[in-house]
C-alpha cells in the first residue's frame, strides 16, 4: 500500500491520531487497548474515529484496571501483536508498572533475545489544564530509570507524529509521555509521509552562542519564549528539545554547552532527582572545564502536585527562566 504524502494542518493531540492511523493501515499486527478509547475516542479524544476504520477487534475498550491493561499489553506484544495502551493519565500508571518495569523492560534479557516486546504505552502527563488529584503528575524520571524502556516526549504535533512511529516500529517497549497543556496549543503543517524520526536524539530549535537552554515537553512553549525575549537584551540562547528521556543524547548537549558555556535545565517535574540533576551531573563530569557558570536548575517543587488554584505557582513560567538566565549570564 502506497503510503499518503498529504499535508495536515494539526495539533498535537490530532498528530497522535494521525500517526496512530496511518500505521495501524501500514502494519495489521497494530492493536489498541485502553479506557474508553474506543467508543467514545479516549478522554481527549486522541484515537477518535479509529474504532469505525479498524472495528473492535484492533480498537478495544477495557475495564478502569491499569494492571490489567499492562499485562494484557505485554501477553499480546510477546506473541506477535504489537500492541498500544493507552493508561488514561499518567498518574495511573503505577498499577502497571509491575508488567511494565518486571516484565516489558526485561523481556529480552530474560529470553536472551528469543523473544522481544515490541509495545507502546501512551499517556498524557504533566500539569496546567486544572485538572484534579492524580491527574497531573510528571514522573517520567521514574521511568528513565529503568533499563530496557525508552521514554519520549513530543512537544509539538510533527515530532509527536514522527517519534510515535518511531514507538510503533521499535521492537522493544516504549513509554510515549504526552504533554496535554499543549495538546491543541498549536497547529502544524505534517506531511503524512509515514517517516518516523529517530528515539534517542535532541533537536536544536534555536541555534545560539551565549548559553544553552534544555527542556522539553509543554515546557518548551515557556522557553522558546524567554530565548526570544533574551535576544533583545543581545542574549543569544541555544535551545535543545531534549525528546528522548532515555535513551538520552548527551552529546548533543556536551556540544552545546562546550559552544556557550552556560547551561540552564528546565522542567515540571520536581527538582529532586529530574532529569536535570542527571544532565547537570553529566555535564560536570564531561565538560566542567567548558562552563563558565554554574549550571542551574528550573523546575517544579517538591511537593505534590496542587490543586488549580495554585496550580500555577506550581508550574514554572518564563519569568522563572529569564531571571535563571540572567543569574547565571551575570555569573564572572
Amino acid at each position: 500500500m502506497n503510503q499518503s504524502t498529504t499535508k495536515h494542518s494539526v495539533s498535537l493531540l490530532e498528530a497522535v491520531n494521525l500517526a496512530l492511523a496511518s500505521e495501524m493501515r501500514r502494519d495489521k499486527d497494530i492493536v489498541l487497548l485502553g479506557e474508553d478509547i474506543g467508543v467514545n475516542g479516549g478522554v481527549f479524544r486522541a484515537t477518535d474515529g479509529l474504532r469505525d476504520e479498524f472495528g473492535l477487534k484492533r480498537v478495544m475498550d477495557t475495564p478502569l484496571a491499569e494492571t490489567m491493561i499492562a499485562g494484557l499489553t505485554v501477553g499480546m506484544a510477546t506473541q506477535g501483536l504489537k500492541p498500544v495502551a493507552e493508561i488514561q493519565f499518567m498518574g495511573f500508571i503505577f498499577p502497571a508498572l509491575e508488567q511494565i518495569v518486571c516484565h516489558s523492560a526485561r523481556m529480552r534479557n530474560r529470553t536472551r533475545g528469543r523473544l522481544s516486546c515490541p509495545m507502546v504505552v501512551r499517556a498524557p502527563f504533566g500539569g496546567g489544564i486544572h485538572a484534579p488529584e492524580h491527574h497531573s503528575e510528571s514522573t517520567e524520571t521514574l521511568l528513565a530509570h529503568i533499563p530496557g524502556l525508552k521514554v519520549v516526549i513530543p512537544s509539538s504535533p510533527a515530532r509527536a507524529y514522527g517519534l510515535l512511529l518511531a514507538a510503533l516500529r521499535d521492537p522493544d517497549p516504549v513509554i510515549f509521555l504526552e504533554p496535554k497543556r499543549i495538546y491543541r496549543s498549536q497547529q502544524q503543517e505534517v506531511e503524512d509521509s509515514g517517516a518516523a524520526l529517530p528515539i534517542g536524539k535532541c533537536f536544536t530549535l534555536r541555534e545560539g552562542s551565549d548559553i544553552t537552554l534544555v527542556s522539553w515537553g509543554a515546557m518548551i512553549q515557556e522557553t522558546l519564549e524567554a530565548a526570544n525575549t533574551l535576544s533583545q537584551q543581545n542574549i543569544d540562547c541555544e535551545v535543545i528539545d531534549l525528546v528522548s528521556i532515555s535513551p538520552l543524547d548527551i552529546e548533543t548537549i556536551l556540544a552545546s554547552v562546550r559552544k556557550t558555556g552556560r547551561l540552564v535545565i528546565i522542567h515540571e517535574a520536581p527538582r529532586n532527582a529530574g532529569m536535570g540533576a542527571e544532565i547537570a551531573a553529566t555535564v560536570a563530569e564531561k565538560a566542567l572545564l567548558d562552563l563558565q557558570a554554574p549550571i542551574t536548575r528550573v523546575t517544579g517543587y517538591d511537593t505534590v502536585m496542587p490543586y488549580f488554584r495554585l496550580e500555577h505557582h506550581y508550574m514554572p513560567n518564563t519569568q522563572d527562566i529569564l531571571d535563571a538566565v540572567n543569574q547565571t549570564m551575570e555569573f564572572v
